[in-house]
């Protein structure tokens, strides 16, 4: 695409302000070559310009192709909720909660936008409940389902307290563990540890000796139809990666990385999101250890992993929340806890946005790939010459 000034160039050449009054044949020839060494100048540099930020952003697969991480969607604001289902079956989790249509939802303020933009979904807060009764709530999936990617959320808050379950996940279509589940912000109570969890069919395992700065937590066998569904999981080492910490310090950002080379996970929380992120050109290279991470050694994260779903959703008790909740610390029991609204003023989610990336391959460009495509504009500006050349020959005569 011209920009105005190559644009600027073609009118002075045509309307002859970059000839003398007296022509000539030389100078026509001069002036043509002049006005589109000009033109082809200036191209060269804008087309260096642009390719050098893109360069920045350049990184390399295991085997030496470069590759940018390059926007696919963005959930945010006011239209966050137009590809997303709302959930309104049984809870697969036999938590204590009435999972809501989108109708009632938006009716008793349980999912909406505010001016500003932010995205709240929450639980019923304003509800006395006879002992027993569930509790209104929201769980929602994407309607595009992803193979690999990397998965930003900005959110000033995830719901906390006691008796309260969220999770930020994505799943799998058909049947489950076996297209598998990727948990990648979950916890129970006022937990200050947030915990990343693989379930997958059998042949999947965590490999302890993978670099991340996380805990393990229980087995290291991933398939969800051992073990009690526990999974393979991973505690955050942060005390502001969950909970009422998280949410002082303003909330943060959660990295999801998926992809040939294994499944990631980061998370920061408010000062220290890089700035890249906020730049909308995330390069998960720089970010140092992630907190979590399955391996390719034990773990196929393609064939592991398919047709994945967004997921948010917030339960009460059930079989996390309810079966810990005698040790949490928190007061009563968790089917008494339901009764009273007051309990729940934290169980909400306040999202700034959630952004998907897609690996976009850079053929041809290897290390040193931005001199070689600074050389090849060359070829460039003889493929410009080729077709601008007569044109401004009959301008300028």
């Amino acid at each position: 695409m011209l920009s105005a000034l190559p644009l600027t160039l073609l009118s002075l050449l045509a309307s002859g302000s970059l000839r003398p009054s007296s022509s000539s044949p030389l100078w026509g020839s001069f002036s043509a070559q002049t006005g589109l060494l000009l033109l082809l100048q200036h191209a060269g540099w804008s087309r260096a310009v642009t390719f050098d930020k893109r360069a920045n952003q350049l990184q390399t697969n295991s085997n030496g192709t470069s590759f940018i991480w390059a926007i696919q969607d963005i959930y945010q604001g006011k239209t966050f909720f137009d590809t997303f289902n709302f959930f309104t079956g049984d809870d697969p989790t036999h938590g204590m909660v009435n999972y809501t249509d989108q109708n009632t939802a938006v009716r008793n303020n349980l999912s909406f936008v505010t001016d500003d933009g932010r995205v709240i979904m929450k639980g019923d807060d304003t509800t006395w409940l006879q002992p027993g009764v569930y509790r209104n709530s929201v769980r929602i999936s994407s309607q595009k389902q992803y193979n690999t990617g990397l998965f930003i959320l900005d959110l000033n808050r995830a719901p906390w307290g006691c008796g309260v379950w969220p999770a930020w996940w994505t799943l799998g279509g058909g049947q489950w563990p076996y297209t598998g589940e990727i948990d990648i912000l979950e916890g129970v109570h006022d937990n200050a540890h947030n915990q990343v969890t693989w379930h997958t069919g059998p042949n999947c395992t965590l490999n302890p000796n993978t670099s991340f700065t996380g805990t393990l937590v229980g087995t290291l066998d991933c398939d969800g139809t051992a073990n009690g569904n526990s999974g393979c999981g991973v505690t955050e080492w942060s005390r502001a990666s969950y909970g009422p910490i998280f949410d002082a310090q303003g909330g943060g950002a959660f990295a999801m990385k998926w992809d040939d080379e294994g499944i990631a996970v980061w998370s920061f929380y408010r000062a220290a999101i890089p700035q890249d992120v906020l730049n909308g050109q995330p390069d998960p290279s720089s970010w140092g250890e992630p907190v979590a991470m399955l391996d390719p050694s034990g773990c196929d994260p393609i064939t592991n992993f398919v047709n994945h779903s967004i997921v948010f959703d917030l339960t009460f008790c059930g079989d996390w929340a309810g079966n810990s909740y005698a040790t949490s610390g928190c007061p009563g029991t968790c089917s008494d806890r339901l009764i009273d609204p007051g309990n729940f003023v934290n169980a909400s989610w306040d999202i700034n946005s959630l952004k998907v990336y897609k690996k976009q391959t850079l053929a041809g460009l290897v290390s040193g790939g931005a001199r070689r495509h600074t050389d090849a504009l060359t070829l460039c500006q003889v493929l410009w010459l080729s077709v601008l050349l007569p044109i401004l020959s009959l301008l300028v005569v």
